[in-house]
């Protein structure tokens, strides 16, 4: 009786193409979420997908009454910071403050259903609201051309949404991790000290001030002034660490002894009620357009996300800026002092958010007459009671004791945008960060390890004091990919070490000279041809000097290419290639001892 063979038919073969885009899906997405889609039942992908896209399915079916009053208590919370801050930071950015309050309302509501965090609370900030105004200002007075300067405020927060929505759709959110903390932290300080010189025009009563962001030109214009802040009776001591409660005071105090007409400056009366949508102020066309498009970039280029889901958060605040680009809002991300006060009362999830919006929808429907009388000296102790904090010393000490170039990076941010302008200043400092990676790449950290004593563990010489040097052996360990930017560099360096190995006295009175350049690979992640050209070249440079090239633990791609070489696969002799330096080290002394025996 004959039996069926059933023969199992292998798993087909991957191209090249299907390898390579599955390297680069790991290399650039990592940790993609819409990978775990990829086995079920299409009902579940749906309702992943849709959780995915909206958050708010995902945890809006659990809410309950126990958490809409945490919510509500956070959400009104936030609101009494968010409705004084929306209008000075408008003040700021040289718009009207209706538009600050437009901001805190609508953004929120859609962040609500697309954002990830529970603790985030969105609106208007004190740095994008500096940024955009000094970069609209140079081209356009909100003076002489209000409806021109709001149009291109309303276009660039467009161009914004865009901008930061396409790089979470195109999953390219890591390009902002280019933007390091010491540029963060100095471009923060920088700009924190700016926004506070520039509220000495309301701190002082100052009515001819300049328009440049420089502290040079500022505090020019302030002791050059100084004769009109004399004269006109100021509030620079109201306190605006409770901001609401500084606005409710100084506008009763401000309406019940008339100081309007004694010199204070009001922000004056206040359109009630929702505007229409703003989509016809879009400004697409003329010479203003490039304009737009360098906002863009910068401005949410000096913005640090907070990072749930980086390229889904991007998406949202993308998606929140466009539409908010439509109601009469200007540019809005998270706000890190809200954020904060909106974790520490409790929220539990983002209808904290909703909370304030709709606060804010009350304030703009009903109170709006109620702010006629706000001098705007409160307002601009409102922004430099927000930003101070942004100036972080502790930081900046902590940075000097670690890193010393990262701390040039940080103070050339800092000075940057003290002494040039906030655009400037940050692009001086991702530059600086840039030269540094390419530092760092073109020229790889390498160190000569050396062994401890009574053990077959080696370590970096210049680290550890009782390691000792191996006679016979150079062991240099390379802890950095090896590719067409550091190869030529790796050669001259192992060579320049190899002469001065063999030129120095101490050795030169032992009798046994170096034989052996052991690379120890442990670091080494990755290699390209060049990489490859690197160990050929180099052992062919090492023979000419008797010496012979070992390598120790390359790692699977390392090995792996070098294997797919014809004039490489000689590394893969068991003489050639060893698991750990001891090993190495321990084998080639063997060899040397048994060869010395066999020469007697």
């Amino acid at each position: 009786m004959e039996t069926e063979v059933h023969r199992v038919a292998p798993p087909p073969r991957r191209s090249t193409f299907q390898k390579l885009n599955t390297r680069l899906k790991e290399t650039f997405f990592p940790d993609d979420p819409l990978r775990q889609f990829k086995d079920r039942p299409w009902k579940t992908k749906v309702v992943l997908g849709a959780q995915y896209i909206f958050p708010v399915l995902k945890w809006g079916p659990n809410y309950s009454l126990k958490l809409l009053k945490s919510d509500i208590v956070s959400g009104l919370t936030i609101a009494s910071l968010a409705i004084p801050q929306g209008i000075s930071y408008a003040k700021l950015a040289n718009l009207p403050p209706i538009v600050g309050l437009y901001s805190s309302f609508v953004p929120p509501l859609i962040y609500a259903v697309l954002g990830s965090s529970r603790d985030l609370a969105v609106g208007p900030v004190s740095i994008a609201s500096l940024i955009m105004g000094s970069m609209l200002r140079q081209q356009v007075s909100p003076v002489q051309d209000p409806i021109l300067f709001l149009q291109l405020a309303f276009s660039s927060t467009f161009f914004a949404g865009l901008f930061q929505s396409s790089l979470g759709f195109l999953r390219l959110g890591f390009i902002i991790d280019f933007l390091s903390k010491a540029t963060l932290i100095g471009f923060m300080g920088g700009a924190a000290i700016i926004v506070s010189l520039q509220q000495l025009k309301s701190l002082l009563g100052i009515q001819h001030f300049t328009k440049k962001m420089g502290i040079v030109p500022v505090l020019t214009s302030v002791f050059h002034n100084t004769h009109e802040s004399i004269r006109k009776p100021k509030l620079f001591w109201v306190s605006a660490g409770a901001p609401l409660v500084s606005v409710i005071l100084s506008t009763l105090l401000v309406f019940a002894f008339k100081a309007q007409n004694h010199g204070i400056t009001v922000i004056g009366k206040l359109q009630e009620g929702l505007n229409p949508p703003s989509w016809n102020m879009l400004h697409f066309h003329g010479s203003y357009l490039g304009l737009e498009r360098i906002a863009v970039g910068r401005t949410f280029a000096a913005l640090k996300n907070y990072e749930v889901d980086g390229n889904k958060e991007m998406i949202a605040f993308g998606v929140m800026n466009i539409v908010g680009s439509s109601t009469s809002c200007y540019v809005t991300t998270g706000a890190f002092s809200r954020s904060a006060v909106n974790h520490n009362a409790g929220c539990k999830t983002a209808v904290s958010n909703i909370i304030m919006a709709v606060t804010v929808m009350v304030t703009l429907l009903f109170l709006m007459p109620l702010f006629q009388y706000t001098p705007n000296v409160v307002l601009g102790a409102i922004i430099v009671t927000a930003v101070i904090g942004l100036i972080d010393i502790p930081a900046a000490c902590e940075i000097w004791k670690i890193d010393k170039f990262d701390f040039i990076v940080m103070l050339c941010a800092f000075l940057g945008v003290l002494f040039v302008s906030v655009q400037n200043g940050l692009a001086i400092a991702v530059g600086i960060s840039i030269f540094k990676i390419l530092i760092q790449i073109t020229r790889p950290k390498t160190v000569m390890l050396g062994n401890i004593p009574g053990t077959d563990i080696y370590r970096d010489l210049h680290h550890y004091k009782e390691a000792v040097s191996v006679p016979g052996f150079l062991i240099l360990s390379i802890e950095a990919p090896i590719n067409f930017a550091n190869s030529t560099y790796l050669k001259e360096r192992i060579t320049r070490w190899v002469e001065e190995y063999e030129s120095d006295d101490e050795y030169a009175k032992k009798q046994s000279g170096l034989k052996f350049v052991i690379l120890d690979l442990s670091a080494v992640s990755a290699i390209d041809t060049n990489g490859v050209s690197f160990f050929k070249d180099l052992r062919m440079a090492l023979e000419k000097r008797n010496l012979e090239l070992v390598l120790v633990n390359p790692l699977g791609e390392v090995m792996e290419k070098l294997q797919r070489a014809d004039d490489a696969r000689e590394f893969a002799r068991p003489d050639c290639l060893f698991l750990t330096v001891g090993e190495a080290v321990a084998f080639l002394v063997s060899t040397i001892k048994k060869q010395s025996s066999n020469c007697l």
